[in-house]
């Protein structure tokens, strides 16, 4: 299963206004690895950046300036996200509505919005009321953000990564671990685990030594016969 995790940055809120995107960062992850392909472009909006959004991301006007327009990058970004992609994206309404105006500006058809799927519904799903914004999730699941100074649309994307993989389960949710019975056939789920609690043939030895032993016998003493202890060891 291929997936893409996508994130953008804008000159603001408004795709359906005059705002516009100035830069994509996407990771490609198969069955849920990555493996290293990336796609990263800053664009040219055609219009000047506000200032609260500098403030955000820090593209200004003299760098964007030489950066390739939307409509020149059209085509790599369509190649990369392919059409059987799944699109990883936090907050996905927002980078989905800016997507498909960009793409219908250049003339290319929209993203299905089924294909988007959405790692803040799932973190508000699974963590309901708390704060699940892509910094408090790193800080939830232990994610190195420290280099996060200012949005990056790449580095967003490296560290949704690994937020979305601690969302499903971990770094590998699909890596089957199965081992052949005595007949040859993949044992299930359910037998391996029992497998796994079966004794050993030959217990390990104990790790008391004999004066912990003593002295575990004489507190259990002094606990008196109606102990929880003391039912135990009879």
């Amino acid at each position: 299963m291929r997936e893409i995790v996508l994130d953008t940055e804008t000159t603001g809120f408004y795709a359906d206004k005059d705002d516009r995107i100035v830069e994509i960062g996407a990771i490609e992850l198969v069955g849920h690895l990555p493996t290293g392909r990336t796609f990263h472009v800053y664009i040219n909006p055609e219009r000047s950046m506000p200032q609260e959004a500098f403030d955000v991301h820090g593209l200004g006007d003299e760098f964007l300036r030489d950066q390739p327009k939307f409509a020149e990058i059209a085509q790599d970004f369509v190649d990369f996200v392919a059409e059987d992609s799944k699109l990883v994206i936090h907050n996905a309404s927002f980078d989905m509505k800016f997507l498909n105006a960009e793409l219908q500006r250049a003339g290319y058809a929209p993203l299905a919005w089924n294909r988007a799927l959405d790692t803040l519904a799932m973190a508000r799903d699974k963590f309901p009321g708390a704060g699940n914004s892509l910094d408090a999730l790193c800080r939830r699941f232990g994610v190195d953000n420290s280099g996060r100074e200012l949005h990056g649309a790449l580095l967003d994307s490296e560290l949704l990564a690994e937020v979305y993989l601690q969302l499903i389960g971990g770094r590998q949710p699909d890596l089957v671990l199965d081992q052949p019975d005595d007949d040859g056939d993949q044992s299930s789920g359910q037998d391996r685990s029992m497998t796994r609690r079966a004794q050993r043939p030959n217990p390990l030895p104990p790790r008391l030594t004999a004066a912990e032993e003593q002295a575990h016998a004489v507190f259990v003493e002094k606990l008196g016969e109606d102990s929880v202890w003391a039912r135990y060891r009879e």
